[in-house]
């Protein structure tokens, strides 16, 4: 394989003739080829040592896989582009892909993945913060189960953390539950970018997302595909970022993790947001208003004879004087319900919608990509 070390001045689409993943390498039959990509933001304290390592187990790899290394330096203020561009220099297997902008881990990813020709794509942090070893339990899971997406998670049976941040931590475990609730598999971790794909698959989805939030982007529209999805337990080992002082997450940047998580969420599930609360309130306005009709009856049986008219709307009258908030109160919850249950009716149907318009460009996509391939 020959090395390259292109470079993007700007932009994070522009294409990129990738290195081959098999030269000088036995022939594709022999073995499948995976692409791993690592991207990098500011990360030039444990960088070398890092790919190093990392270099090291892809070649204890080679007699299953035909590998190649792609480093995403994605706009770092220090010296990772630099020093990823040496560690390329005379490394067949290794490419270096360059934003000199922060495009943020969306952006990365799918520069990154518009340029892997793999048959599997593994996608790393740069910390290993994931040992490497997870590599090749990812692509054996990939391979003995025909998934299209196995993710290493820390929060299935028999995985585990070591040395995350309190709040951190509470934020991830959080996050997860919310959005295992809201998808409709049983995933237990959906913000993790540590997983292993189907290369062709993975070309199909026509990804938009620029932050954190592709990875759960990636299983949505997996999800609408009907694509299989397999968890492998992982440790997730902070060890080595809390020795070298790694700074704790602003409060900023919790922040917007939250709203992108609530927004994935919404995004797997918008029923839940409307029409579940709807029921709610619907169900607070019924009590409410049973309350009132019982105080007007009562009011009703009170009056003195005359015609039923008279009684019931002095009966409303005095029940409204006695308790106003009980008329106010069910009437506005009553029109609230109404609200929330019809916009979750809309949502069921542009969710039916936006599903069948994905289905119908991800096969002409596939279509496309397709004769693209056997026209080179």
């Amino acid at each position: 394989m020959r090395s390259a070390s292109p470079h993007v001045l700007g932009t994070a689409v522009t294409a990129v003739e990738p290195a081959p993943v098999l030269d000088g390498a036995p022939s594709r039959v022999d073995r499948p080829s995976v692409s791993v990509i690592v991207p990098a933001y500011n990360e030039g304290e444990v960088l070398v040592e890092n790919l190093t390592r990392l270099c090291e187990y892809l070649r204890g790899l080679e007699a299953d896989y035909a590998w190649e290394l792609v480093i995403v330096n994605d706009g770092s203020t220090d010296d990772t582009g630099a020093l990823a561009d040496a560690f390329g220099e005379g490394r067949a297997h290794v490419r270096v892909l360059h934003h000199h902008t922060n495009f943020r881990l969306g952006q990365a990813l799918r520069y990154a993945f518009g340029t892997c020709r793999g048959d599997y794509v593994v996608t790393l942090d740069c910390d290993l913060s994931y040992a490497p070893e997870h590599i090749g339990r990812m692509l054996a899971e990939l391979r003995s189960t025909r998934a299209r997406v196995v993710i290493a998670s820390p929060y299935t049976r028999n995985g585990q953390t070591t040395k995350i941040p309190l709040l951190r931590r509470l934020l991830s475990r959080s996050a997860n539950r919310f959005l295992a609730a809201t998808a409709r598999g049983r995933l237990s971790t959906l913000t993790g970018m540590v997983r292993a794909y189907d290369r062709r698959f993975l070309s199909t989805l026509n990804l938009r997302s620029m932050g954190t939030d592709i990875n759960t982007e990636i299983l949505y529209k997996a999800e609408l595909l009907g694509a299989k999805v397999v968890e492998i337990p992982a440790h997730l080992d902070w060890t080595s970022a809390r020795a070298r002082g790694r700074r704790p997450t602003s409060i900023g940047a919790l922040a917007k993790s939250a709203n992108a998580y609530v927004f994935s969420g919404f995004m797997f599930r918008p029923v839940l947001f409307f029409i579940g609360p709807g029921l709610l309130v619907l169900a607070a306005a019924t009590y409410t208003l049973a309350w009132v009709s019982f105080r007007v009856a009562g009011q009703y049986l009170q009056q003195p004879d005359g015609s039923v008219s008279a009684r019931i709307t002095n009966a409303i009258q005095l029940s409204y004087e006695a308790a106003p908030y009980g008329f106010v109160v069910g009437g506005v919850a009553l029109m609230i319900a109404f609200q929330l249950i019809s916009l979750g009716i809309l949502a069921m149907q542009n969710e039916r919608y936006f599903k069948e318009l994905f289905h119908f460009n991800t096969t002409l996509l596939r279509q496309l990509k397709q004769r693209d391939e056997c026209e080179r």
